[in-house]
């Protein structure tokens, strides 16, 4: 995923590691580049492709609106592989799904590299997406199986810092390969990305989810699991209202390389600063919400987020169709509107976590799937409505409002509380 991944990421509650000392050498440290690696490879995936978008478009004789789309199939399809390979690795494992996974990422990148057509390209995007959600997800999990405690604490937020500072740099490395080669050029590099994960993790990662946990990792437990979540209506609100908060920032990544270098004719140098400066920002913002959280009801915190976010959203919409304020103006508006995703996305997944702790691999599974899905759903409808400025801020408005009806009818924040 994007720059929010960071703020995206449902709750991990870290259990008993299979192994309580480190194997000999294995540091924290170690772990923590590894998995902080793992976990990047999606949010690369996306965002070092996005300077390139207009450049495809012509390469492949489509339009950029369809270009955009490539960005939102790969979100679909990271939901749906969330789905399925979460549970697979708590079946057979962690490697075994990882090193499939990296096999796949590496073949979906090298065709993406070589396709003939659009749609083609949109087909790849999807495998390619459900088969790298085996990096975030698996790794996520090897957390909770090797670390407890403060430890475990500890390496989550260095890894939340490393897929928060990761796809900060993806639209630049893009940006470079794109002034000396074609497009093409950022599969290729992605593939060999996959290639030196696969060989780290059959050299530094042994297997971290043991055969009696993996022997009661049962399909009908995984199905009643997931029957019991679907009859959870708060849950199912819970897990869709991130999604939508995450369409808001998903709208401006998919757009933002056809609004910045097409409408206002920023380099592909610039728009990777921009993209970045944008980055900063959000990551800042996870750290604030980090804060208040520790003093302020997760619930009130959403609320008050979710209400901001469409306000600053409604104020970026009459930018746009006014023709105020030029590029500062947009960029200063539409900032305020993205610092918002990063304190309802975490508190809703919390709220959403705290339901079912009793499945709490499979609640993460399924928050992940809907917010990953429903962002990409909602962010392909920019493409669909032409992919400028207009298209892009509208997708956003209607996305944060639909988050508002999703929190005043289906869950309690808007309701007295008893």
């Amino acid at each position: 995923m994007s720059t929010a991944q960071l703020a995206s990421r449902p709750v991990v509650v870290p259990t008993a590691p299979i192994a309580p000392s480190r194997p000999r050498g294995k540091t924290v440290a170690l772990w923590v580049v590894m998995l902080g690696s793992l976990c990047a490879l999606p949010a690369f995936t996306t965002d070092m492709y996005l300077p390139g978008i207009p450049q495809v478009a012509a390469d492949l004789g489509s339009t950029e609106a369809m270009a955009q789309l490539t960005v939102s199939a790969m979100l679909i399809g990271g939901g749906l592989g969330q789905l399925v390979i979460g549970p697979l690795s708590d079946r057979f494992g962690r490697r075994a799904p990882l090193l499939v996974g990296l096999a796949m990422h590496v073949v979906t990148s090298l065709l993406c590299a070589v396709v003939p057509s659009m749609s083609w390209l949109i087909a790849l995007r999807v495998l390619q997406g459900f088969f790298n959600a085996a990096a975030g997800t698996t790794a996520m999990a090897v957390v909770r199986d090797r670390f407890v405690g403060a430890e475990a604490a500890r390496v989550l937020s260095r890894l939340m810092l490393v897929i928060g500072i990761a796809p900060m740099f993806a639209p630049t490395i893009g940006a470079a390969i794109l002034t000396e080669a074609s497009w093409r050029w950022v599969f290729v590099l992605l593939a060999a990305m996959g290639v030196v994960l696969a060989l780290i993790v059959l050299r530094f990662m042994p297997e971290t989810h043991g055969s009696e946990q993996r022997a009661a990792a049962r399909p009908g437990r995984m199905f009643a699991g997931y029957a019991t979540l679907l009859r959870d209506r708060q849950f199912l609100a819970l897990a869709v209202l991130p999604g939508l908060s995450f369409g808001v920032l998903m709208s401006y990544v998919v757009s933002s390389p056809v609004v910045f270098q097409q409408e206002f004719g920023l380099s592909h140098g610039q728009f990777s600063a921009l993209f970045a400066a944008n980055g900063v920002g959000l990551v800042l913002a996870a750290q604030v919400n980090a804060a208040l959280v520790r003093r302020v009801d997760p619930m009130r915190l959403m609320r008050f987020a979710v209400v901001a976010q469409t306000v600053t959203s409604a104020a970026l919409l009459g930018v746009v169709l006014l023709g105020v304020g030029g590029l500062a103006g947009l960029l200063v508006v539409m900032w305020l509107a993205l610092a918002a995703t990063p304190l309802i996305q975490p508190n809703a997944a919390a709220l959403a976590m705290s339901r079912h702790g009793e499945i709490a691999g499979t609640s993460a599974a399924m928050i992940g799937a809907a917010q990953s899905s429903v962002a990409g759903i909602v962010s392909s409808l920019a493409g669909f409505l032409g992919g400028g400025s207009v298209a892009m801020v509208s997708v956003m408005f209607a996305s944060v409002v639909g988050a508002l009806l999703v929190m005043a009818l289906a869950t309690p924040a808007f309701r007295r509380r008893r």
